[in-house]
């Protein structure tokens, strides 16, 4: 029933993503975008709360989209969404904070309230200037490469799997795992580009799968880091057989702003 319900919540991801990226305006995309960091900031906010921090939920809301905006609105640079969303933040925790003894408990859920946007909001957001940019092509690339080397990573840890690569965040996550992981990402960014990227060459197509694949490596043990903390499996059951939507993009989180910068600074052809 589990792999049932797997399938058909994938398909309905898979097929909205396809329309959100082939024939999606701008707006579309930005507000799908947001959807997905409000909800996924929303489940990390709820697994705080488990460890009895208590984030500003609203405020932390409105600073990631304050750093989604300055993706899509010209002259709304980054470092004014930055300075805005904490000068904002600041202002608030000063007005709630009444005590000393208030200010110190709730010195964590500041940090916890800044770090959410910053984790979420800002690194998934360079999907908007990716697409934009450069098109729905190296989104493709991206996503297969990341998803597949998953898979690769799950397959061979379980049958290869002896040395735990984090034994506190993620203790079935091993060594022999993350190296099975790159195999597969080299493989798959060797396919991927013929098919999505064919003005790429094969060897730079590689090397960036595996550095995505490191990131994306790094991405999801954090994220089982503080699932662990809070004593959960899944971020919530949003997406039935799946999690929640932390569960599904916690490892493009490190993933896409490093593949940005590779299209852009190194994958130059492409612009």
């Amino acid at each position: 029933m589990n792999i049932v319900k797997r399938f058909w919540t994938a398909l309905v991801l898979l097929t909205a993503l396809f329309l959100v990226l082939e024939y999606g305006n701008k707006w579309v995309l930005f507000a799908a975008l947001q959807a997905v960091v409000i909800a996924s900031l929303i489940e990390f906010y709820n697994l705080a709360r488990r460890r009895r921090l208590y984030p500003a939920a609203v405020p932390g809301i409105l600073f990631a989209l304050l750093l989604g905006a300055s993706f899509l609105i010209e002259g709304l640079t980054l470092e004014l969404a930055l300075f805005a969303g904490l000068l904002g933040l600041g202002v608030f925790y000063v007005v709630v904070s009444r005590t000393i003894e208030t200010a110190v408990r709730t010195t964590a859920s500041i940090a916890v309230t800044v770090f959410g946007p910053l984790y979420i909001g800002f690194t998934l957001n360079f999907l908007y200037p990716l697409r934009q940019t450069y098109g729905s092509a190296p989104i493709y690339f991206l996503l297969a490469v990341v998803f597949l080397a998953d898979t690769g990573a799950f397959f061979v840890g379980k049958a290869a799997g002896r040395h735990p690569m984090t034994p506190i965040a993620s203790p079935n996550k091993t060594w022999e795992g993350a190296a099975g992981g790159l195999i597969f990402a080299g493989l798959t960014a060797w396919a991927a580009r013929a098919v999505f990227l064919p003005e790429i060459g094969p060897g730079r197509a590689i090397l960036t799968g595996l550095a995505v694949s490191i990131a994306a490596q790094a991405g999801d043990p954090l994220e089982s880091l503080f699932k662990r903390a809070a004593g959960v499996k899944d971020s919530s059951n949003a997406l039935p057989g799946h999690g929640g939507f932390l569960d599904r993009v916690d490892s493009l989180l490190f993933a896409v702003p490093l593949f940005y910068f590779i299209v852009r600074y190194i994958w130059k052809p492409l612009g």
